[in-house]
């Protein structure tokens, strides 16, 4: 039975208290609101850390609904260039490109291709990958790519980089147009993984002289430098040009791999040090199969972090010539965070520093831009040209333990300096060039021999093709001329090894050796490589 205790006569009495009150301090909020946002911002006790703290009073107190996940977007970049040059937010959009080259492969059909015209002219097909495995050819034009004519419509290429790429084990139609066929031939791609090779180019470039382009430390270099490596070694090769031109780094641990395969061992290949001035070592391990063969390593202002660090390594052991250009001065180690929507952060975890001690780090403490210009500033200073341009403080002055002097502070000074050369760089040759014609030249070249083309496998095959046509440079003249470019018999002559040896690369470079089809045609008027040879050649 219900009974009528005190608790039960009171409850409703103070209840109807309760709301009565409510009703007041909500009338005297409304009233005074201000008064009371200023109470509630009281209970958001601040630590210090205004970025969070702001944040915080934005996402609870501000009057309007916000996205902070899009605030955190325009925050975040801005907040990590207030660090240094190479802490970098990459958001979502931008993760998969900025990840490609370092994880060594992407998702795609396997094909290079060119846009000089307005069509998409298939230059190469990677062997036993999915567009081989599907039909498509060397010389191949794409007409349509799914529903999409992507012919004769000035399509940017990375759109159509974007059209053909895609999630493995989805398909793309393609309908090509093929020399000798009168309708399109229609194919269907599942796309899959296709490899990124690190190394461009490995061959033979002179007697018992080996060359080797990487262009990137991704997390497959050191086996693909292994296998280029035993693969030369079994061709005669005793001394080795090793090109680090253009890289601008990746993995550390790839750059202290390839270091140790020089190496004797137990000599230090780098140490970092962090805000709390704790270093790791790192040292080779006398394991190395190539620890006493001649060696160049030839660098330039695009060489950065993992290229210094090996350069470095093999500068301060003594173990080998550095030749080229000052490098980049990038001496900075980052680390990628990710967050959990995809995006990172890339952020500057350490310095590093080479054996005899010397930090190569360029100095940042003038602002982005300034250090970002420094390649321009350098160029204006004559520093492509001439060595003694090049100044550095006696500071930063370090013996490597054969007495060589080298210099911190600033990228690494190669032992031997090659200027940049801009002898032949005639008006005409710059037209031709700067214009393009050059180069459409050589695409359309390639798609008329195509045949031929396709059926070369090495570097002495491709040489004895291009040999074969001994009218390939008046042909090109007489293409520029039609194109506007009136010949001028003395710059035409000025520049005629230029030229040759450009048309040859190019053409190279669209046969099934790709790149070391190029190099091997290129090097005849490359300096720094001319220069290595006879270098390794009088050791």
């Amino acid at each position: 039975m219900y009974k009528n205790t005190k608790r039960n006569i009171l409850f409703p009495s103070l209840l109807a208290v309760a709301v009565a009150v409510g009703i007041l301090i909500g009338s005297l909020l409304g009233r005074n609101n201000a008064e009371s946002q200023q109470r509630r911002s009281r209970t958001l006790p601040f630590s210090g850390d205004k970025i969070g703290y702001t944040l915080s009073l934005i996402e609870n107190l501000y009057v309007d609904s916000v996205n902070m996940d899009s605030i955190a977007e325009h925050v975040l970049p801005v907040l990590v260039k207030e660090l240094d040059p190479h802490s970098v937010y990459i958001p979502v959009p931008d993760m998969a490109a900025a990840n490609e080259t370092l994880d060594g492969e992407f998702d795609g059909i396997g094909v290079v291709f060119n846009m000089a015209t307005d069509t998409v002219i298939v230059l190469n097909v990677i062997s036993s990958g999915p567009s081989d495995k599907a039909g498509v050819k060397a010389g191949d034009r794409i007409i349509r790519i799914d529903d999409s004519l992507v012919a004769g419509r000035k399509i940017p290429q990375d759109r159509i980089v974007k059209l053909l790429r895609g999630k493995r084990g989805t398909k793309v139609n393609l309908s090509l147009q093929r020399s000798g066929i009168g309708d399109l031939v229609p194919v269907t791609v599942e796309r899959g993984v296709i490899p990124i090779k690190s190394i461009d180019a490995a061959f033979m470039i002179a007697p018992q002289v080996g060359f080797v382009k990487l262009t990137a430390f991704s997390k497959n270099s050191y086996d693909e430098l292994k296998a280029a490596l035993d693969r030369l070694k079994g061709e005669g090769m005793t001394r080795l040009i090793f090109d680090l031109r253009g890289n601008t780094g990746g993995f550390l641990d790839q750059a202290i791999r390839i270091a140790n395969e020089f190496l004797p061992g137990q000599k230090l290949i780098v140490y970092t040090e962090d805000k709390r001035k704790r270093r790791v070592e790192e040292f080779s391990d006398g394991r190395g199969g190539y620890t006493d063969m001649p060696l160049a390593i030839l660098i330039d202002e695009g060489s950065a972090s993992s290229s210094e660090i090996l350069a470095g390594a093999i500068q301060d052991n003594d173990r080998g010539t550095v030749i080229g250009r000052r490098s980049y001065g990038k001496g900075l180690v980052q680390q990628q965070f990710p967050y959990p929507d995809g995006s990172a952060l890339r952020l500057t975890i350490a310095r590093y520093y080479t054996p005899t001690g010397r930090s190569i780090q360029k100095p940042y403490t003038h602002g982005t831009d300034e250090y970002n210009n420094d390649l321009v500033t350098r160029f204006r200073h004559n520093e492509m040209f001439s060595a003694d341009s090049i100044k550095f403080a006696d500071s930063l002055r370090f013996t490597t333990p054969g007495g060589k002097v080298v210099y911190g502070g600033g990228g690494i000074m190669p032992d031997i300096f090659v200027p940049l050369d801009t002898t032949d760089m005639t008006p005409y040759f710059l037209e031709v060039t700067g214009r393009n014609i050059l180069y459409k030249y050589t695409i359309e070249y390639s798609d008329r021999i195509r045949e031929k083309l396709n059926e070369v496998k090495t570097v002495p095959e491709l040489d004895a093709l291009l040999d074969s046509d001994p009218g390939l440079f008046d042909d090109f003249i007489a293409y520029a001329s039609r194109r506007g470019v009136a010949p001028d018999k003395e710059q035409i002559e000025r520049s005629r090894a230029l030229i040759t040896a450009q048309l040859r690369a190019y053409i190279g470079r669209n046969s099934v050796l790709e790149d070391a089809g190029f190099y091997s045609n290129i090097y005849p008027i490359d300096n720094v490589i001319v220069r290595a040879i006879d270098e390794l050649n009088g050791q």
